[in-house]
């Protein structure tokens, strides 16, 4: 189903990177995906960047990013430029991992670049994941996009993994409207149930102590995933 708008406009959108780090590896690439549900026509940008430095092995194997594709491409500050007017009106952008990764990178580029970053309100469709869909074993983009049997893309590459999304997070949600995802992502949801293993579907309150205790012993409680299962736990009187 398609996302409900309302009067805001949502944008997907990716980052792919030289690292991991925030403030010291780069952005290669960068692009987002607008579905257009207020004029029919969806529409996309995508740019790689130059980002003045060699990038390491290891981000071309997962990315297939390679220097001699990047060599010509846009200096950071024209790509945000672009980027910016793209977005421009009253955006809601989404990303998975938004609030780890991309939003931090976007946030490290704009300042490198001298760019006033504006003050746009965020979806992380990772923690929607983690936090209305426990029942799953794993969260990330390409797990989600099995469960929901949607056909493989080019993983790592920015555009095809917005337009990807755009599809998980539209079934996801299925038709809340932009502001009530917002407002559930900031409130705490609460577990009655096991989510997962031989007691699922169980009362909290009836899955053995041994069991949870088996569960805290072997790491699954202190999984990210897993911290409001571990909390409930622990209110409950069955985890010290």
């Amino acid at each position: 189903m398609q996302l409900i708008f309302m009067n805001k406009r949502a944008i997907f959108y990716d980052t792919e990177t030289t690292g991991t780090r925030p403030g010291k590896d780069r952005v290669i690439e960068i692009a987002a995906y607008d579905p257009g549900k207020e004029t029919g026509e969806a529409k996309s940008f995508c740019t790689l960047t130059y980002p003045d430095c060699p990038i390491p092995i290891e981000s071309t194997t997962i990315t297939g990013i390679t220097d001699e594709m990047v060599a010509n491409a846009p200096p950071i500050r024209e790509a945000l430029t672009a980027f910016l007017e793209f977005c421009a009106g009253d955006a809601v952008l989404i990303a998975h991992n938004n609030d780890a990764f991309d939003k931090l990178f976007l946030e490290a580029e704009f300042q490198r670049a001298g760019l006033k970053m504006p003050e746009w309100t965020y979806i992380d469709t990772l923690k929607w994941s983690r936090k209305y869909r426990s029942d799953l074993p794993r969260h990330s983009l390409q797990s989600l996009r099995e469960v929901y049997g949607i056909a493989a893309n080019q993983a790592h590459r920015a555009l095809d993994d917005c337009i990807v999304l755009h599809q998980i997070f539209s079934r996801m949600v299925d038709d809340l409207t932009l502001s009530q995802i917002i407002d559930l992502l900031s409130k705490t949801p609460k577990i009655v149930r096991m989510p997962f293993g031989k007691h699922a579907g169980k009362n909290l309150s009836e899955v053995p102590k041994d069991y949870i205790a088996w569960l805290a012993g072997n790491g699954a409680l202190d999984k990210p995933e897993n911290a409001l299962l571990r909390e409930t736990f622990q209110k409950l009187g069955r985890l010290p």
